[in-house]
């Protein structure tokens, strides 16, 4: 007999009688009194084996087993009693009864449990090789696997071919910070690790290659969080000759098949498309999580005179807003609990957070209860009551400030209620799966610590073509022909139509004052590639971690990366990043901190 005939989770009744070969780690061991109990666990499940002291031998073997010992079982599979089956495993129905027992590695003590739900993440990421052998980290790989084997199948059947682009490159620093490779043949040089492969894929469009993808590692020197890595994984796709519907088109298909092959979720078909404008205007963020039925009202044109200058001033500001968001039966909610969402709107910048309860709506201000009540004119209190639809019992929350202070905290406020105990019980959310496409994005936005206008995507986004005589004149007018897919709050996919002359191109440099010296230096040979007939071209980057989270229901992509850094960008379990030798400094030409200077 093999080393291994089954694989444990995969005992089922079918096997009744026969004699099967098992390997695997010991998840549990019970003894009852003369009748050893282990429970054995491979990647597909685990399986009880049943070891009786008739044989000696291989009893002997099972007492001294322990958590962890890696094993080989070879026995028959026997049904278990009708009034004894295993409800903790999902083949309770059968056992296994232990012929022979081989002990092919012990372990020792593991300083984790593996079934202890309560264990700290560092404690996790620190023994990351027994973390990963836990059913949920061992399920969550396993489904990223099948997210992207997927994902190949869909692309191949539409004539995408994979095509690797490099990971040493040149810096191009625009966005977020690159990581540097000193180069030890060029003194004093550096390659840059990708934040993605951008410049490289469009390239593949100008050198015919009209379907690329690759699923590639990126990295960004940035702050971390939840959600964010320094390297991470993007599903990368460019494709020639399609227009931004069309690519739109083509990639939503690919997320509902993968959905659909992966976790059998059939999404809606087709997806709802709302412009950026519409999404801050109504939710307060380019991501909406739709799974909230709460929205904004706007409130900035009343507000303007009214003798409260907390609303007044925001509301005669250029970029102010005043918006409110009415929560049915919010009129249930504590003091505590009000108290408790004006701290939590500080975290984003907000001064406090106004309410009002509406106790009787035909009664007007007199059906009104609130600190701000006095403050407005009835014209104002009529235009808050109409434009909310608001109804006896309901609260309204008021946010005034800079825009995006107003969007960040009432958005973030929107999605704290709505996800809430309370929000779930009076129907302000709903589970399931809700995608949306964001599109017109503005082309650019403008950034204060360095006086100019910057790429509110990147720099080879194309301007909508009604939008190219302000490139120049009013770049804050201008929208992009780019596209963000959103999941439950989450933005899972980003592209745009990239730039395919390099006439444009030029004049988007320009825009962002970006000189021509400069734009040479950084991108000369993607400019020089761009005059040899660069094709219309367009595509889209998935986030392959975010999109695995979602499906897996876990709280961090952390969970869905088998060996992740934490928020300080530190791998736990090898103790990277370290110091390194001074010699391999010296072959790099980086002089050590502590080094003297050298004499002139």
């Amino acid at each position: 007999m093999s080393m291994r005939s089954e694989y444990c989770g995969l005992v089922t009744e079918k096997l009744l009688g026969k004699l099967v070969s098992l390997c695997g780690w010991v998840h549990r061991r019970r003894d009852h009194g003369g009748v050893i109990f282990i429970d054995l666990r491979d990647r597909e499940g685990l399986v009880q084996v049943v070891c009786n002291p008739d044989r000696p031998d291989m009893f002997k073997i099972a007492e001294g087993v322990r958590h962890e010992f890696c094993i080989r079982v070879v026995g028959m599979v026997l049904a278990r009693p009708e009034n004894a089956l295993n409800s903790h495993i999902t083949n309770g129905q059968i056992e296994v009864l232990c012929h022979e027992l081989t002990v092919l590695n012990a372990s020792i003590t593991p300083p984790i449990k593996l079934d202890d739900e309560n264990l700290s993440e560092n404690a996790r990421l620190m023994h990351r090789v027994l973390d990963l052998r836990r059913p949920q980290m061992q399920h969550n790989l396993r489904l990223r696997y099948h997210v992207a084997m997927e994902s190949r199948k869909y692309l191949d059947k539409h004539g995408f071919i994979d095509i690797e682009t490099p990971i040493l490159t040149k810096s191009t620093p625009e966005g977020a910070r690159d990581y540097l490779v000193p180069s030890r043949v060029n003194a004093g040089m550096f390659f840059a690790l990708p934040q993605s492969p951008q410049l490289f894929k469009q390239l593949l469009m100008i050198a015919n290659f009209d379907r690329y993808y690759q699923i590639t590692r990126c990295f960004r020197d940035e702050d971390l969080r939840s959600d964010r890595q320094p390297e991470f994984t993007q599903i990368d796709c460019e494709t020639s000759f399609l227009d931004e519907r069309e690519i739109r088109d083509l990639f939503e298909a690919m997320i509902r098949h993968v959905f659909k092959k992966t976790i059998n979720i059939m999404l809606v078909n087709p997806f709802p498309v709302m412009s950026h404008a519409e999404a801050l205007r109504r939710f307060g963020s380019d991501k909406p999580d739709l799974r909230v039925r709460l929205e904004f009202t706007e409130l900035t044109d009343v507000m303007r005179d009214v003798n409260l200058k907390v609303f007044s001033i925001p509301a005669n500001m250029k970029d102010g807003r005043v918006a409110a968001l009415c929560v049915p039966r919010g009129a249930e909610l504590t003091r505590r609990d009000i108290d408790s969402y004006t701290n939590f709107v500080s975290i984003y910048g907000a001064k406090g957070l106004a309410w009002i309860t509406v106790n009787k709506v035909a009664k007007g201000r007199d059906g009104l209860q609130g600190p701000i009540v006095k403050n407005l004119h009835d014209t104002c209190i009529n235009a808050v009551l109409e434009r909310t639809a608001a109804q006896n019992g309901d609260i309204i929350f008021f946010s005034a400030g800079r825009s995006k202070v107003v969007n960040d905290s009432l958005s973030a406020l929107r999605l704290k209620i709505g996800h809430s105990e309370f929000g779930r019980a009076v129907g302000l959310s709903e589970e399931g799966w809700k995608p949306l496409w964001i599109i017109d994005f503005p082309m650019f936005e403008y950034d204060n610590e360095v006086n100019r206008w910057v790429s509110a995507h990147h720099p080879f986004t194309s301007p909508k073509d009604e939008y190219l005589e302000y490139l120049e004149v009013n770049p804050g007018h201008c929208l992009a022909r780019a596209y963000d897919m959103v999941l439950n709050g989450q933005e899972i996919g980003g592209g745009s139509v990239r730039i395919h002359r390099e006439d444009v191109q030029s004049r988007v440099f320009r825009a962002m004052k970006i000189s021509a010296e400069e734009a040479r230096t950084k991108f000369g040979f993607f400019l020089d590639a761009l005059q040899y007939g660069a094709p219309p071209h367009g595509g889209i980057a998935f986030g392959l971690d975010r999109i695995v989270t979602i499906m897996a229901g876990a709280d961090s992509i952390r969970d869905v990366i088998a060996f992740p850094k934490t928020q300080r960008a530190q791998c736990l379990l090898t103790q990277a990043p370290s110091r390194v030798d001074k010699s391999q400094l010296h072959n790099l030409h980086i002089r050590h901190q502590n080094a003297e200077p050298e004499s002139a």
